[in-house]
């Protein structure tokens, strides 16, 4: 027993040792340098923040909405012309074995207010089940039996995910008699009146190649996962696209809910596979070919958010691994194109991506989950206050007005939004240097209405730990008081690790 303790004794007083010898020479400066560059990235943020809380005021006050700045009017009836004043539209809604959903999108686009030689229907079915596909053919044909002009497509191979389908659905020879294509995703449930709004844009306009509509979800309240995405999407679709749209002419193309001029598509190349962010990839080359984009934000198209933690997780992976890759393709094709203004240029490059798409999600864990629960085991570091407090405040209100009726969850979003941020660092480092699961496509599931009970996953056990034992340092023995962040945090991993958030649909 006596050798046990003496050799316990030991190997603790090496490790203390240890500790001491490389804290001073090695551990402070680095932790130094990293709080340095987080301050930096933070300070970036926050600008971008401001920035863009300015210019939607502007907007607000001087009710800049599109159709004042774009001309504007209804297509109008001809009884000498018929419906030919009506331009032809192509209406593409691709599918995954999307059973619970299926019948919604395909029977919101069939009850678009348009004239029926007009516009045509095509349901890209990529599904694997065959009792799945046998369903969708079904619809398809229950609604052809009643006069819409439909067409149910299948391909022998998923090549390319969605952006494949799209690009084989385009290849048809009825597609040439289209001028212009709708895109719905699967759970996209679009008014009878979005043709009647957004088309007249595009038939007045010729240099704009894009409109797109606003999300409106369905099952915000569903539960506390979905309460927690809302306040974060409302903010892009009510800051982020609207400032793009008003003083860029651009944003990233959502993927679904909006409607290209398929010359412009076609001038960009096409829809290309080379990401798992196709929609953003053809928006930026077919901005820097020089078309314009129209944000519609009262024009609202009902979806379905993801309310499993798992289905949420692979979004979420694809939706920043995507960019960043998409980043390293295309930095210099940005910097060295001729046809878009520098300051153009300088918006897609910095803001766009490098601040939205990289720094966002790297500072977010970096400093807030690992760099400030490390400065409480080296005191010799400080984080300034503006830093550790009044900075992160500004950009979390700033994040939050977009949802107003959320704000009472905004402790719980923050501590949510860091528990994610680790995800998203992982996924934007493996989108930069192109490694792991940078091509992976996981289709996002749908619920519709199914059966739902509590979901459960797994979470990062050396996050949660880690910031557990920080704040239990910190109120040992620190001064100043991180511990009260650390335990909520640690807690939020902890909520996250044994699977209290979102829904899950038992296999039965």
């Amino acid at each position: 027993m006596d050798l046990n303790i003496y050799f316990d004794h030991g190997i603790t007083s090496q490790i203390g040792l240890f500790w001491q010898q490389v804290r001073a020479p090695i551990l402070v400066p680095f932790l130094k340098i990293m709080v340095i560059l987080c301050l930096a990235m933070s300070l970036m943020l926050f600008v971008e923040k401001v920035y863009m809380g300015i210019v939607i005021v502007f907007i607000k006050i001087l009710r800049q909405k599109p159709e004042k700045k774009y001309k504007w009017e209804p297509i109008k009836d001809d009884l000498e012309l018929a419906n030919s004043s009506y331009p032809m539209v192509l209406i593409q809604i691709p599918m995954y074995n999307e059973k619970e959903v299926y019948q919604l999108s395909i029977g919101a686009a069939c009850n678009l207010s348009w004239p029926a030689d007009r516009i045509l229907i095509q349901v890209l079915d990529d599904s694997t089940d065959p009792i799945i596909k046998a369903m969708v053919e079904q619809e398809c044909k229950r609604w052809a039996s009643k006069g819409v002009n439909i067409k149910y497509e299948i391909r022998d191979n998923r090549k390319g995910y969605k952006a494949g389908a799209l690009k084989e659905g385009m290849k048809h020879n009825y597609v040439k008699m289209c001028d212009f294509v709708a895109i719905f995703d699967a759970d996209f449930q679009p008014e009878y009146d979005f043709l009647l709004r957004t088309v007249p844009f595009l038939v007045h306009n010729p240099e704009i190649g894009l409109v797109q509509a606003r999300w409106q979800f369905v099952n915000s309240d569903e539960c506390l996962l979905t309460r927690m995405q809302e306040m974060s999407l409302d903010y892009h679709f009510k800051v982020e696209q609207e400032v793009g749209s008003s003083t860029h002419a651009f944003f990233g193309f959502n993927g679904t809910a909006g409607v290209w001029r398929i010359s412009a598509l076609n001038e960009a190349g096409g829809w290309k596979d080379r990401t798992t962010v196709e929609d953003m990839d053809l928006a930026v080359r077919a901005g820097l070919k020089g078309w314009k984009f129209v944000y519609v934000g009262d024009l609202k198209v009902k979806n379905e958010l993801p309310s499993t933690f798992k289905a949420y997780r692979y979004q979420q992976h694809r939706w920043s691994c995507g960019p960043a890759n998409l980043f390293k393709k295309m930095a210099r094709e940005i910097a060295s194109n001729k046809k878009v203004s520098i300051w153009k240029k300088f918006y897609l490059i910095y803001s766009f991506f490098f601040v939205r798409k990289i720094i966002a999600h790297i500072v977010t864990f970096m400093f807030y989950c690992v760099i400030m629960p490390t400065t409480v085991l080296i005191p010799e570091v400080q984080v300034p206050i503006w830093g550790a407090v009044y900075i992160p405040s500004t950009i979390t209100l700033l994040n939050a007005v977009g949802t107003p009726r959320s704000f009472y969850l905004l402790i719980f979003w923050i501590l949510f939004e860091n528990v994610m941020s680790l995800h998203r660092t992982r996924a934007t480092f493996i989108g930069l240097f192109e490694v792991g699961r940078v091509n992976e496509w996981v289709v996002t599931e749908k619920l519709g209405d199914g059966i739902k009970a509590k979901m459960s996953t797994k979470a990062s056990k050396k996050s949660r730990l880690y910031l557990m034992l920080c704040g239990w340092y910190d109120y040992s023995f620190g001064k100043n008081r991180f511990y009260i962040y650390l335990f909520l945090q640690g807690m939020a991993f902890l909520v996250a690790g044994f699977g209290y958030i979102g829904v899950f649909v038992p296999n039965s």
